[in-house]
């Protein structure tokens, strides 16, 4: 197993990566980096594997062949405790939240911090409290369940969630899917001010133009089973690969850009 470098430029490097379901071939020779501190969007079409990908980095899809480092580790390679020392810096939100129905938002957000860190009682409400302001919900809704949540209220909920180790790295996938154009804008301002206050990496599953625009440091486009093109926005759009024209200069890309140039 790697030591790790936890100065490394990149937290996250994958290389040569395949997965499969069966003999269906999702991704091949797969190749990114993820920077320290950058938001990065990952974008393709159905069925190019965008939630797959993530999957397999967390461990939830272990790839047939390639390599996953992530802080410097080898993932597939380290023993239990190894990854979950990894795990543990880490938080992840999953389409729709992904929150246990049968518990109240301040117990969902308490879950990992009585899990990992063995903390009770009245430090692990006033740590659930915290994250519930940090992510702009009120106070009260800590008291509330998922299915009591308009939708904008699961997704800052599953975020606080995911934030509850303090982890130095965030997955979302597919953040602002369903939310309405200003409930979508107010969350990747809320993305963009965790990122620089926290000092966070974030890996973001999106086909939210809006969101590239606004949150996104760079893009990575998945494509014929592997990363076509990646980097910054203007960059990426100038690729010649036709999925590439056809997303980003489309009706929805062209108004999107129009939006960012008023």
């Amino acid at each position: 197993m790697s030591t790790g470098n936890d100065n490394a430029k990149n937290v996250i490097e994958l290389r040569g990566v395949r997965t499969q379901f069966d003999d269906v071939v999702i991704h091949d020779n797969l190749d990114l980096d993820v920077h320290k501190g950058e938001i990065l969007g990952v974008v393709g079409g159905s069925g190019a594997g965008k939630s797959v990908l993530m999957r397999a980095i967390i461990g939830l899809k272990r790839p047939s062949a390639g390599t996953v480092k992530v802080f410097g580790h080898n993932f597939y390679e380290a023993d239990d405790e190894a990854r979950l020392s990894v795990e543990r810096r880490w938080g992840v939100l999953f389409q729709g939240g992904a929150l246990f129905s049968s518990l109240t938002v301040a117990q969902n957000i308490m879950a990992p911090v009585r899990e990992h860190l063995h903390i009770e009682g009245a430090l692990a409400r006033d740590m659930a409290a915290l994250k519930i302001s940090m992510v702009g919900l009120p106070a009260e809704a800590g008291a509330k369940y998922p299915s009591e949540l308009s939708g904008g209220m699961k997704k800052r909920a599953g975020l606080a969630r995911a934030l509850a180790l303090d982890p130095e790295l965030v997955f979302l996938d597919e953040p602002t899917a369903g939310l309405d154009p200003i409930g979508a804008a107010k969350f990747d301002d809320l993305i963009v001010n965790l990122k620089e206050s926290l000092g966070l990496t974030v890996f973001m599953v999106t086909h939210d133009l809006d969101t590239l625009h606004a949150a996104c440091d760079r893009v990575a486009v998945l494509a014929e089973h592997h990363v076509i093109a990646c980097g910054p926005l203007d960059e990426v759009r100038r690729t010649d690969h036709p999925w590439v024209h056809e997303y980003f200069s489309g009706p929805r890309g062209r108004a999107a850009l129009s939006a960012k140039a008023g």
